[in-house]
């Protein structure tokens, strides 16, 4: 299945942005000021199998080869092309040879293989805190702000797995790659890592933003050879012109540049807002608020922290909500059209736009209902995989009207609850925030979004394009046709939802509400699913 689109511009140069997610490769040819002239997805598939979660990193190279070929068939278009960048889904990683091939399929950020073997390498024989060695966790923390994370699903748990459950391939490995960085040496030969992409194995010391280094305690720590790691360069590097055989194929200028670009959550946060403490909100399956500041902080207790990003000299920090959109993606395919006795196929609707119109019906406040959006755990600004959702004071007057809202309205607590300690780290109170990912394209949600924060929320013009528009910007200041200053004035925004001071008292009421839910229920969570070395296990 393929995905195309057009909108007229002017002839200006291109970047072809790649934007490679979970889903799919998303290609787009964006001018070096951020509009999006056209755009072609295809799907890439995703292979699970218990706790393994892998896709082929040739399916990746040949989703962006289709996508990249239908807007390269232009040839107008295709002239424009002066460089490519990507902006890739990270905590994935890749083994390659000595040739750049890769060698069986890349673990993704799902994949929790690596709890097992992470779990041995954090903790100490004698004393831990919440399964780390405190010496160890003090290292991690002082050198890159985080610390590898328990369940095993970032580069770090991913490694150790390899080195200690594949020794054949370890072996054979000549370099443990990121997504990113796979795609970059395909396109252009380059074996490198960028400073956001490099982050996850936890190897480097962060402490200056514009000299990202190894370090070489922290690579002992985790038992990888040194010479299996990648020289980190910065998102702006230009890494050379794109291959030969690539230009040939796809018809593209011989001295167009390959940029190193960014993992997705730098990538956004440079099309959506870059300018220090700018905030923004991506509403996509999770959800995670930011900001570019100039210093590194971690807040340890709710899970924020300031980390490598693209923009040279500065941090991006960040607290991540485990489920947004996913919430409504469980009420439409788990609820509302579940695939049973209940429903045919044709009964089932474009739904997402439909579950706008009938949340707008629906009071602020959703009737006295409160939805907690914790179907996966939470990780800000609590740390607790054994969250559940959970729909409280339903009652016969209620409809299903009541609860698409709430679930709405329940993801906007909780980003009002991740506001909190985000406020703290960031020494300041947060002005108006941008919107972005496929959630933001709702003008219901943003507008809830607004109420219940308290903030003005400004929908970007195109929301769900945001990562190939950070990139193309990345492009255009790695080839020193912008700087990352001009960039703000060229963020354009739809509309801008001011906060309505009418709402505030009862928003105010059910967030208290909403936080002492979480204060009454986590110990239940905790009895109903103990958790393991990072790993939740529902009783039966």
């Amino acid at each position: 299945m393929t995905s195309f689109s057009t909108q007229s511009g002017r002839a200006a140069p291109l970047v072809l942005a790649l934007d490679l997610g979970t889903s799919g490769c998303k290609c787009a040819l964006v001018t070096l000021d951020g509009k999006v002239e056209a755009w072609a997805f295809e799907p890439v598939p995703l292979h699970i199998d218990g706790m393994a979660a892998e896709q082929d990193p040739n399916d990746w190279w040949q989703a962006f080869l289709r996508a990249a070929s239908r807007l390269c068939a232009d040839a107008g278009m295709r002239r424009r092309i002066t460089a490519v960048c990507c902006s890739t889904q990270t905590e994935g990683t890749v083994c390659v040879d000595a040739h750049g091939n890769a060698l069986g399929r890349a673990m993704l950020w799902l994949d929790m293989r690596g709890a097992a073997p992470i779990a041995r390498r954090a903790r100490s024989r004698l004393f831990n805190i919440e399964g780390y060695s405190p010496l160890k966790l003090w290292r991690w923390l002082r050198l890159t702000g985080g610390a590898p994370a328990l369940s095993g699903k970032d580069c770090a748990g991913h490694i150790a797995y390899i080195r200690d459950h594949e020794p054949q391939r370890y072996e054979r490995t000549a370099a443990f790659l990121n997504v990113l960085d796979y795609m970059n040496l395909r396109l252009c030969g380059q074996c490198c890592t960028t400073r956001d992409s490099i982050l996850t194995a936890w190897v480097t010391d962060n402490r200056d933003p514009n000299r990202i280094r190894y370090d070489d305690r922290l690579i002992r720590m985790l038992g990888v050879d040194r010479a299996k790691l990648p020289e980190i360069v910065a998102s702006t590097d230009v890494l050379g012109v794109v291959r030969r055989e690539l230009a040939e194929q796809l018809g593209l200028p011989a001295d167009t540049v390959v940029v190193a670009g960014a993992t997705d959550t730098s990538a956004v946060a440079v099309g959506a807002a870059v300018a220090d403490f700018a905030p923004h909100l991506y509403l996509g399956t999770s959800s995670w608020i930011g900001a570019h500041v100039p210093f590194k902080k971690t807040d340890v207790f709710s899970k924020i922290a300031s980390v490598p990003c693209a923009v040279d000299g500065r941090y991006l920090a960040m607290g991540l909500q485990s489920t947004a959109g996913a919430n409504l993606s469980f009420l439409r395919d788990r609820i509302l059209f579940h695939p049973d006795e209940l429903l045919s196929d044709e009964e089932r609707p474009d739904v997402y736009e439909v579950l706008n119109v009938i949340a707008a019906r629906v009071p602020p406040g959703s009737r006295g209902l409160i939805y907690m959006p914790w179907l996966f755990g939470e990780r800000t600004p609590v740390d607790d995989p054994s969250l559940r959702a959970g729909l409280v004071n339903l009652s016969l007057d209620h409809t299903r009207e009541d609860i698409i809202r709430a679930f709405m309205e329940g993801v906007a607590f909780n980003t009002r609850w991740m506001l909190e300690p985000f406020e703290k780290t960031l020494g300041r109170p947060t002005g108006p925030i941008a919107a972005v990912g496929g959630g933001a394209q709702s003008a219901l949600w943003c507008q809830i979004m607004a109420d219940v924060t308290g903030r003005p929320v400004r929908q970007a013009e195109s929301p769900i394009e945001a990562n190939a528009i950070g990139a193309a910007y990345i492009a255009a200041v790695g080839t020193g046709a912008l700087r990352f200053s001009d960039i703000p004035a060229l963020q354009r925004y739809r509309r801008v939802y001011e906060p309505s001071s009418g709402l505030r008292r009862l928003y105010d009421d059910r967030f208290a509400v909403f936080k002492e839910l979480w204060r009454k229920l986590a110990p239940i969570y905790r009895g109903l699913n103990p958790t393991t070395e990072g790993i939740t296990h529902a009783r039966p």
